[in-house]
């Protein structure tokens, strides 16, 4: 037997399982609580980071942050042989764009793009908010540390950028920092439209707001539980999709809800005492955050966070009321909980970088058939590809079947109408794309 057929057989027997790969768990490891909690401690120690704070000052307001985080980036990029490009961006904002412009500002993103061996215009981003506020949105001059909100996001973007720049990776990583959340998600529309103009394919979007609080408004404690927002269908999707959707699903199979479910997946197989809740919600209710301009655009995106909020500790001034303690301070921050959200990014982020691009005009038949068939286009990379199906009523994909590296395959027995199917790519260390939803059907 040869040994390109030897290999073939001995993946096709291992396939089906679920593989691992040893430096996923490196990865986890080596993200240092230690380190999240002194940038956190940096961050809220700027006293305030309104996006139209002090932009002179070395030591207070947004443009002392920036900065640091900027130096930061190019700290980890020397220690990686310049492996990061790290670059600001930014937009200009009139006064009056909305009532939280009270002033003209400049709104600055801080990025540090590590760029991929073999297919460097697909990008994977990981972001933090830069910005802070209290009760009054337009305050920009009293202390508002923002600890939590969003100094741990932020910190969590810097930590995985020191973890994972040790790697290098096929596709590209961008760990970003974004203003303007508060104004009105200034930054990610700014970033959004930059990413749009300069031709990114972006995979997906991992908007981290909020990743250090365990002890919820409603009493519940908990450093496991994590929720994972994701919208169902992009809003950018066309007249004759929505027709397909009503008669053939696909309701909540966007590509969004499949990044979402790709890190559920991904941390039930590396870090299995975590508890990622599925949400099907594009954010809370009423409330926004920074994966949104991303979606607006077409582009996959989510939002991860924690699971129970404390309200007395976001947006808020600082004071005692009613023996309440009010205000988003570093007391609040659990930083080894913060790690763990991190530990979620960056491997998530790594399993995708190191995965062969998505099958491309995957297509479903079986109509009034005992089976289902599904075929696709082959991808560059990948040594075969997986089926998944699941019950209609499922949130997650339950099942799975390798099939080869073929480009249609056929599953005797199944009746298409009682669940729904998709397709992923393999790379050659058992690393998936993000299962695609068929979005044609043939006969």
């Amino acid at each position: 037997m040869k040994l390109y057929t030897l290999f073939i057989v001995l993946f096709l027997s291992v396939a089906g399982t679920a593989q691992t790969d040893t430096r996923m768990y490196e990865i986890i490891s080596n993200i240092s609580a230690e380190r999240i909690e002194a940038d956190i401690t940096t961050l809220a120690n700027f006293g305030t980071r309104h996006t139209l704070s002090d932009t002179v000052s070395d030591t207070r307001g947004i443009g002392a942050a920036r900065r640091w985080i900027k130096q930061e980036f190019e700290t980890i990029s020397k220690d990686c042989n310049n492996c990061l490009d790290v670059f600001y961006q930014k937009n200009f904002i009139e006064q009056g764009d909305n009532e939280r412009i009270v002033k003209d500002v400049w709104v600055v993103n801080v990025a540090a793009v590590q760029k991929g061996t073999t297919y460097p215009n697909r990008y994977i981003i990981m972001s933090g908010d830069i910005d802070s506020r209290i009760s009054d949105p337009t305050n920009y001059t009293d202390d508002s540390p923002g600890a939590n909100d969003n100094a741990s996001g932020m910190a969590g973007a810097i930590e995985a950028a020191r973890v994972l720049s040790k790697y290098t990776f096929e596709a590209s990583i961008v760990y970003l920092g974004l203003s303007g959340e508060e104004q009105g998600l200034y930054g990610g529309k700014g970033f959004a439209e930059y990413a749009k103009e300069q031709g990114w394919e972006i995979i997906g979007v991992l908007n981290n707001d909020m990743i250090g609080n365990i002890q919820g408004v409603d009493g519940v404690i908990s450093n496991r539980d994590f929720r994972i927002f994701s919208e169902p269908v992009p809003p950018t999707e066309t007249e004759r999709e929505r027709r397909s959707r009503r008669f053939y699903g696909g309701e909540v199979d966007g590509i969004s809800r499949q990044l979402a479910r790709y890190v559920h997946k991904t941390t039930k197989t590396y870090m299995p005492e975590m508890n990622p809740m599925l949400i099907y919600r594009l954010d809370r209710f009423g409330r926004g955050g920074h994966h949104r301009p991303f979606n607006d655009l077409g582009f996959a995106g989510i939002r991860i966070m924690e699971a129970h909020e404390n309200y007395t500790q976001q947006h808020q001034d600082i004071r005692m009321e009613d023996g309440i303690e009010y205000g988003d301070k570093l007391k609040f921050v659990n930083f080894n909980y913060a790690k763990k959200l991190t530990g979620v990014n960056a491997i998530s982020m790594a399993s995708l970088a190191w995965a062969p691009p998505a099958p491309k005009n995957v297509a479903i038949g079986g109509i009034v058939e005992p089976s289902a068939r599904l075929k696709w286009e082959k991808v560059d990379g990948a040594v075969g590809y997986k089926i998944y199906w699941r019950d209609t009523t499922s949130p997650i994909w339950e099942n799975s079947r390798f099939v080869g590296d073929v480009s249609e395959a056929t599953l005797e027995g199944f009746v298409i109408d009682n669940y729904f199917f998709g397709v992923a790519a393999v790379g050659p260390k058992g690393h998936e794309s993000v299962v695609v939803f068929p979005s044609s059907i043939f006969r």
